[in-house]
């Protein structure tokens, strides 16, 4: 990836499309944000993915990630809890719970922090409508 350098922050280009990072988010995506994005989003795709081949029955999964900052110095990232929303039918609690486990271990973007930022998950199971 190659990064050019703007007025307000940097861009690049990649196949979907122009990505613009900036430290103002009136300008672009923050640093902070694109890397919670990416250990979110990439949990929910494996969770996908280990839910189809364990054949779950599911209709949408939904992450909320909070976020704790060193409120000191660099204001690294310190911990992100994910949360997920699995929305289906007959869900087992024990079958989700090691389902996250697989995830984890399985998504690329939580082991590229996992000795430097603490990762947490929790879910909870809404039945489909």
């Amino acid at each position: 990836m190659k990064f050019k350098m703007r007025e307000n922050g940097f861009e690049t280009n990649v196949e979907y499309g122009t990505l613009i990072v900036s430290g103002n988010e009136q300008y672009g995506f923050r640093p902070y944000q694109l890397l919670v994005s990416s250990i979110a989003v990439c949990s929910g795709g494996v969770l996908r993915k280990v839910l189809t081949k364990k054949r779950m029955t599911y209709s949408d999964i939904e992450v909320t990630a909070d976020v704790t900052r060193n409120e000191n110095g660099a204001q690294e990232i310190q911990r992100i809890h994910l949360h997920f929303i699995i929305t289906g039918e007959n869900l087992d609690e024990g079958k989700v719970e090691k389902s996250l486990d697989v995830t984890r271990k399985n998504c690329s973007m939580v082991q590229s922090v996992k000795d430097s930022i603490e990762i947490t998950e929790s879910f909870e199971i809404k039945k489909q409508k």
